[in-house]
């Protein structure tokens, strides 16, 4: 795979078999990962779905602090990237459908003295809440642990 970015953008844009085989070779190398969907004009709903299934599926601890704060942080650089800094939804009349990936691990496969590191990824479509006028947007945040 290489880099968690890098790994949690394919792992993103995957389906079929080929999203077994970046998780199989993702978990290989050391990173713990979950994919789930969300849509919503309601941007707490998207921060809340993304932070919800981590916790769900042990990739924070929700009562250490330092992994909901990494998370948060994680989630606000993708989502800045979706919206592309006009950070809103319903109230700019704009909703999304989107795939999100967590990544948890080192920034580089097998370099684990940098310690661990959360990579967000959503990846969709943002628009106008009418069929047919939305397009596809992809965001990326990384943070510490």
């Amino acid at each position: 795979m290489g880099s968690l970015g890098k790994t949690a953008i394919m792992y993103a844009l995957s389906d079929g078999e080929l999203e077994e085989s970046i998780k199989a070779d993702a978990e290989k190398n050391g990173y713990k990962m979950i994919k789930g969907k969300v849509g919503s004009m309601s941007t707490e709903k998207i921060f809340a779905a993304v932070e919800t299934a981590a916790q769900r599926e042990g990739l924070i601890r929700k009562d250490y602090y330092r992994d909901t704060h990494a998370l948060y942080h994680a989630i606000l650089d993708a989502f800045i990237g979706i919206c592309r800094g006009q950070l809103g939804l319903g109230n700019m009349l704009r909703t999304v459908g989107l795939i999100f990936t967590v990544v948890r691990g080192p920034r580089n496969a097998g370099e684990h003295e940098d310690g661990e590191w959360l990579a967000v990824v959503l990846y969709g479509t943002i628009g106008a809440p009418i069929k047919g006028y939305e397009h596809e947007t992809i965001g990326l945040g990384l943070n510490h642990l």
